[in-house]
């Protein structure tokens, strides 16, 4: 894998993220708003945005995590023996509006999964989605409803997301692969 381009670094990130914040509270109120993080980059993403809605509205929304390892579709073709880390949602979502957050839209398979795990766990008033970037090439029918950066990519690229958490820095990159990816 070859590196392409940096797309975005950690202030570009925290820009977006902080556009994401107020466009979820323009569109939701802020009392009846949940986070969701998809483990595992999307869980970060989500803390930021949890602490930005605090630091914007004065509201500590609920914030949670999902592992969707065990309802992936494709889990026989991702790993033999797969990690499953722990489901965490310390609230009823009945009357939330619950925002799901990734790093990456590509497929939409992992949304898919994450929304399954969210219907074993209950009623939602609704399910609404945040993606740091959103790459295109959507094999189910998946949007987000709010999207970092738009960045059209081919079969060949591939979008990481790196955060400082997990990763020790904050930043957003393409790169090239040998083969295409699907």
């Amino acid at each position: 894998m070859r590196l392409k381009a940096n797309i975005m670094d950690a202030a570009q990130i925290d820009r977006a993220l902080s556009r994401i914040a107020h466009e979820i509270v323009e569109k939701n109120t802020p009392e009846r708003v949940a986070l969701v993080g998809i483990r595992t980059r999307g869980v970060p993403l989500a803390e930021t945005l949890h602490a930005k809605i605090k630091e914007y509205e004065g509201v500590d929304v609920p914030i949670g995590t999902v592992d969707v390892t065990l309802y992936r579709d494709d889990l026989s073709q991702v790993a033999a023996s797969p990690v499953v880390q722990a489901t965490e949602l310390g609230f009823s979502l009945e009357g939330f509006h619950v925002v799901l957050i990734d790093d990456v839209l590509f497929t939409g398979r992992t949304v898919r999964a994450a929304m399954d795990v969210l219907m074993d766990y209950g009623r939602a008033t609704s399910i609404q989605l945040a993606v740091l970037v959103d790459r295109g090439h959507r094999e189910l029918p998946i949007r987000a409803d709010y999207v970092g950066k738009n960045v059209p990519t081919s079969a060949r690229e591939v979008i990481k997301v790196t955060c400082a958490e997990i990763d020790g820095e904050d930043n957003v990159s393409i790169h090239e692969v040998e083969e295409a990816v699907r």
